[in-house]
C-alpha cells in the first residue's frame, strides 16, 4: 500500500517552521522602524556620489596645502589640481528639479573652497616629501574608488574607473622627475 502525507501538519514540520520564522526575525533585526542593513532611504549611487566629492575636495584641499608651502610646486601642481576639480565636478550628483546644484558645487571646489582634510596632516616641509605625501594620497583615494567599483551603479562605476585610472597617474606623475627620459 502506497504512503499518503497526513492531512495536517505534523509536530515536528510545525517546529520546523516555527523556528525558521524565529531565526528569519533574528535575522532581519528588528528595531524601532527602522530599516535593518542602515538604509538611509538615499539612492546608493546619490551616497556614493556625495562621499566621492566629499573625497575629491579633501585632495583638493591637499593640493592647495601642498602649493601653499611650497610655492615652488604651484605650476608642477596646477594642472593635476585642475584635473581633480574637473572629477569633483563630474561626480557631484544632480537633485531632481535643481541641476544647477552640480553646477554650485563644481564652481566652489574649482574655486578652490575645498572642504578641510579629515585628516588634517601638516605638509613635509621638504618639497620631496611633500610631492610623495601627495602622491600617496592621490593613490590611496585611487585604490579605494577601485575597491568602490563593485558596488557601484554601472554609469558611476565606470567613471569611478576612469577618475581611479586619472589618480594613479597623478601619483605616477608627481613622483617621477620632470623632463627626465625614461
Amino acid at each position: 500500500m502506497p504512503w499518503t502525507p497526513p492531512l495536517r501538519p505534523s509536530r515536528r514540520s510545525l517546529l520546523t517552521g516555527a523556528a525558521g520564522a524565529v531565526g528569519a526575525a533574528l535575522l532581519t533585526g528588528c528595531s524601532d522602524d527602522r530599516p535593518a542593513g542602515g538604509d538611509t532611504g538615499i539612492p546608493l549611487e546619490r551616497r556614493m556620489r556625495e562621499a566621492a566629492v566629499r573625497d575629491s575636495a579633501r585632495l583638493l584641499e591637499r593640493y592647495d596645502a601642498t602649493a601653499a608651502a611650497h610655492p615652488a610646486l604651484a605650476g608642477r601642481l596646477a594642472p593635476l589640481r585642475a584635473a581633480v576639480a574637473a572629477h569633483t565636478a563630474a561626480l557631484s550628483p544632480t537633485t531632481a528639479g535643481s541641476p544647477s546644484a552640480a553646477a554650485s558645487v563644481a564652481a566652489s571646489v574649482a574655486a578652490g573652497a575645498a572642504a578641510p582634510a579629515a585628516s588634517g596632516e601638516p605638509v613635509p616641509p621638504v618639497a620631496a616629501e611633500a610631492l610623495t605625501a601627495l602622491a600617496n594620497a592621490e593613490r590611496t583615494l585611487s585604490e579605494a574608488r577601485t575597491i568602490d567599483l563593485a558596488g557601484a551603479p554601472g554609469e558611476l562605476a565606470r567613471m569611478l574607473a576612469s577618475v581611479a585610472a586619472c589618480g594613479a597617474v597623478h601619483a605616477h606623475l608627481l613622483t617621477s622627475t620632470p623632463g627626465a627620459a625614461s
